[in-house]
């Protein structure tokens, strides 16, 4: 396939040669970055495993202090504590580029600096499980923006370990081999040609000679021993 589609020139010969240099080292580049990829990207599907079991438990303790709360305090009692809220959470996104592949950071700052604004109404006529709700959910923050910090990267990292897979597999199944096999190509037929050459010049000799030594003969009169080059 590859002897129908290059020129068998020299200066084809050598550009293919650069181009198997350059994929060669492309390749081997290639399998180091998908490697180094593979290993982060297991350490973060190890990361994301233990922030989604505590994500999932702080969600849970929550959840079930609600429900305590609410069986001790009247629906109208619990809309009103939690009407109004003192504090307020602002995201900052950013990005961190780890082998090429621009990871989301997530970074918050609070309204206040003090812990109890997370509490928006007096203890005086609301439960204490509704105060451990709310600590629940405060304390889980951190870790849910986390949690969804590891599982984007995680997915942008799987991505492009597939992208870098398929780049690798083109160039140790087709690219490289291709290039090989032109080479070999080229070699074959220039090496085709030299010999072509060197027998047609050999054969010009010959005839060359043979005729310098008729015409010697009839020059002289006596028969001569041509002698031909092998």
């Amino acid at each position: 396939m590859a002897s129908t589609q290059v020129n068998p020139t020299r200066m084809e010969l050598t550009r293919l040669k650069k181009k198997l240099v350059t994929a060669v080292r492309g390749h081997k580049l290639l399998k180091d970055k998908r490697d180094e990829l593979m290993r982060q990207f297991l350490d973060l599907i190890r990361e994301n495993m233990d922030l989604r079991l505590k994500v999932e438990k702080g969600i849970k303790d929550a959840n079930t202090n609600f429900v305590i709360a609410k069986a001790s305090m009247s629906n109208e009692g619990m809309h009103t504590a939690l009407m109004v809220p003192k504090q307020g959470v602002y995201l900052e996104s950013k990005k961190k580029n780890v082998m090429s592949v621009d990871i989301p950071v997530f970074e918050y700052n609070t309204r206040t600096a003090d812990e109890n604004d997370i509490y928006s109404y007096g203890f005086a006529y609301t439960s204490s499980d509704l105060d451990g709700a709310v600590k629940s959910l405060a304390d889980v923050l951190p870790d849910m923006l986390k949690l969804a910090e590891t599982e984007k990267a995680c997915q942008l990292m799987a991505a492009e370990i597939e992208k870098t897979r398929r780049r690798v597999n083109a160039l140790e199944h087709v690219i490289i081999p291709e290039t090989q096999e032109s080479i070999k190509y080229i070699t074959m037929k220039l090496d085709e040609n030299e010999r072509s050459t060197q027998i047609r010049l050999m054969k010009v000799k010959d005839m060359m000679l043979e005729q310098a030594h008729n015409y010697q003969d009839k020059m002289t009169g006596y028969p001569v021993e041509v002698e031909t080059v092998s």
